[in-house]
């Protein structure tokens, strides 16, 4: 089992950092520019909720496994065969106050198993091309004031 793992400190308080990223159906936060729906009118925070994201000509499907506003975090998995030769693929992203200053720490992290040969590749690739770059936009979001745009279903 691999993992991969990226954190920050944002300069806002946690409860507003999780505020724009709680809901599975809000994803333009991360910088994602396509459309991001859940599938079957399932709301947006509901475990079990399908989040399909269309983008470039691609498009995904993740599950909310898990939320816990007590913890301001969700874990999610892919559906079906990800988009990458890898199996098993498990992603976890928190919000934790910085209570001192009234910050954040927010941090994601997947575990998954790959062919033992690719496993460094991997790592970095969903360290540097996904989550630094997806919390380097989070950041650049709540900068710009943290905007939810509509809800969307399918």
């Amino acid at each position: 089992m691999a993992k991969s793992y990226y954190s920050i400190i944002l300069d806002h308080p946690a409860d507003d950092v999780w505020a724009v990223i709680r809901p599975f159906d809000h994803y333009a936060w991360a910088g994602v520019d396509g459309e991001t729906i859940i599938e079957h009118d399932k709301a947006g925070d509901q475990v079990g909720a399908v989040r399909r994201v269309t983008y470039g000509g691609n498009i995904i499907r993740q599950a909310l496994l898990a939320r816990t506003d007590i913890d301001r975090s969700y874990t999610y998995e892919f559906c079906g065969a990800p988009p990458f030769p890898v199996q098993d693929y498990v992603a976890t992203i928190r919000v934790v106050p910085v209570v001192a200053d009234n910050r954040s720490f927010v941090e994601w992290w997947a575990t998954f198993d790959c062919a033992a040969e690719e496993r460094d590749k991997w790592v970095k690739h969903f360290e540097q091309q996904g989550f630094a770059k997806w919390l380097g936009a989070l950041r650049q979001f709540m900068s710009d004031g943290g905007v939810r745009p509509q809800r969307k279903s399918a």
